[in-house]
């Protein structure tokens, strides 16, 4: 995340900008007078930043501590995330993820999974360097069937071959490939493992045993780490910006970006101290812009907020802001026909929730559970960080999988209990471990029904999630 505090510094942006791959423009105009274009870029560019940061980290950077795989191959991870992962906050623990970072420059890449068993819900969503949501495989968008996919990059003209099901464009060159497969216990990992070893991704040229183009010249990556992301957000801005071809809805603010140097071909931004005081304060201001955006973002019920997440370049329309909004608030998240997302810090009635300082219930009535096709969880987390909680019987959410073995109300109804301490024998199937301290909860709606009661469309629809109260 951007933090207020320093984003450049003159001295150390000088080692940066003489990096491999950063060339210093010439012959451009001062910045005096352009901080309205630099907090306007920094808007825009804010998604594509927090893009490469994680791409470099899990498919550039071998010795990151984060690398996955390398490009235009398939990483699969036989585990869902747990308390000692702390890298992504809010990390969902519904899911085991396999991804696939794609290099679209020379051809297009070919995405294949499998037959994947009936009541089994599985995603493939393909997210580009604009972060946006440009194609999804799976249970709601195509079925249970296996198949093959086509990734064109901008620019592709080809024919996709006999085989292919559907061609996905990406508006960048690079863009990822997040599966995810639903896992119903913790016995049920050989299983979702079985699927995940029939995701595949191909050159088409492999795929359709045809002659393989030119390879894509080499790139120098310019090293990134978030602190440095901080430091020198209009570097990695320029640099990102030569691989996400201008869109026909870009073109007033990509001339205003250019007016400040940020001209779209890598080249980077003079360092002068003058330029970077000017830049500093555009950045503050940006910054300040999008988390007043994110705090304000999505509808109250009930002490939750949700947030449509549009998705698609069709969807967000040229709201750059909203767009940044849906980065900062939580990066590669699904659009709101795939999950929904409601968050809360708060009970019902507004006050804080603290593991530290009370007991709380989230109750289900008989005919409340959320309406979804697919299966939906509420996740527990650390108010502080946004990480999962260390507890001492390893759950970290309660979902629909586990209802069977719940201790279920004279109504027919559940009841969650949330707090720090065990509730003892009788209740413990029901017990959501809290912190010893603030509380932040999510719950995940995957594959929302559309149909009343439903949640959709998000701030009209009938369904609304209950209230957490406070116990005694």
């Amino acid at each position: 995340m951007i933090s207020k505090r320093n984003l450049f510094g003159a001295s150390a942006a000088a080692g940066l900008l003489a990096r491999p791959g950063l060339v210093s423009a010439q012959g451009r105009p001062g910045m005096v007078g352009s901080v309205e274009a630099a907090e306007a870029a920094f808007v825009f560019g804010l998604p594509l930043v927090m893009n490469y940061t994680v791409m470099y980290e899990f498919a550039i950077d071998r010795n990151s501590g984060q690398f996955k795989a390398p490009f235009n191959q398939v990483w699969n991870d036989a585990q869902v995330f747990t308390w000692r992962d702390t890298a992504v906050p809010t990390p969902n623990s519904d899911t085991p993820y396999s991804m696939c970072w794609l290099d679209l420059r020379a051809e297009p890449v070919v995405l294949s999974v499998p037959d994947v068993p009936a009541g089994r819900y599985f995603s493939v969503m393909i997210c580009d360097g604009n972060t946006y949501n440009v194609g999804y495989i799976g249970s709601r968008a195509t079925g249970q069937a296996g198949g093959s996919w086509l990734v064109a990059g901008p620019g592709w003209q080809g024919a996709a071959p006999p085989g292919i099901k559907g061609v996905i464009r990406s508006t960048t060159q690079f863009a990822l490939t997040i599966f995810r497969t639903q896992l119903f216990g913790p016995e049920d990992m050989p299983n979702v493992v079985a699927v995940q070893r029939g995701y595949r991704a191909e050159p088409l040229s492999s795929f359709a045993r045809s002659a393989a183009p030119p390879p894509a010249p080499e790139i120098r990556w310019p090293r990134i780490t978030a602190d440095l992301a901080k430091h020198h957000f209009f570097d990695y801005l320029a640099f990102a910006l030569q691989f996400n071809a201008p869109q026909p809805n870009e073109a007033a603010i990509r001339a205003q970006m250019a007016t400040i140097g940020l001209d779209g071909r890598g080249t980077a931004l003079p360092h002068s101290f003058l330029d970077r005081i000017e830049l500093l304060g555009a950045a503050v201001a940006g910054e300040r812009k999008v988390e007043a955006a994110v705090t304000a973002a999505g509808v109250a019920m009930n002490g939750w907020r949700v947030s449509p997440i549009p998705g698609s370049p069709e969807a967000y329309d040229g709201n750059w802001l909203l767009r940044a909004v849906a980065a900062k608030a939580g990066i590669y998240g699904n659009s709101t026909e795939e999950a929904t997302y409601p968050f809360t810090r708060t009970t019902a009635a507004g006050e804080t929730l603290d593991g530290s300082k009370g007991r709380y219930s989230l109750t289900f009535g008989p005919n409340q559970l959320p309406p979804v096709n697919a299966f939906w969880s509420v996740t527990m987390y650390h108010g502080g960080n946004q990480l999962l909680v260390q507890n001492p019987i390893d759950r970290y959410l309660i979902n629909s999988p586990m209802l069977a073995g719940m201790r279920r109300n004279p109504d027919g109804g559940v009841t969650i209990h949330i707090q720090k301490d065990d509730p003892g024998e009788a209740l413990r199937a029901n017990w959501l471990p809290a912190p010893d301290g603030p509380v932040y909860m999510v719950m995940r709606l995957y594959w929302p029904k559309t149909e009343a009661p439903s949640l959709l469309p998000i701030g009209r629809g009938a369904w609304q999630p209950p209230g957490i109260t406070r116990v005694g």
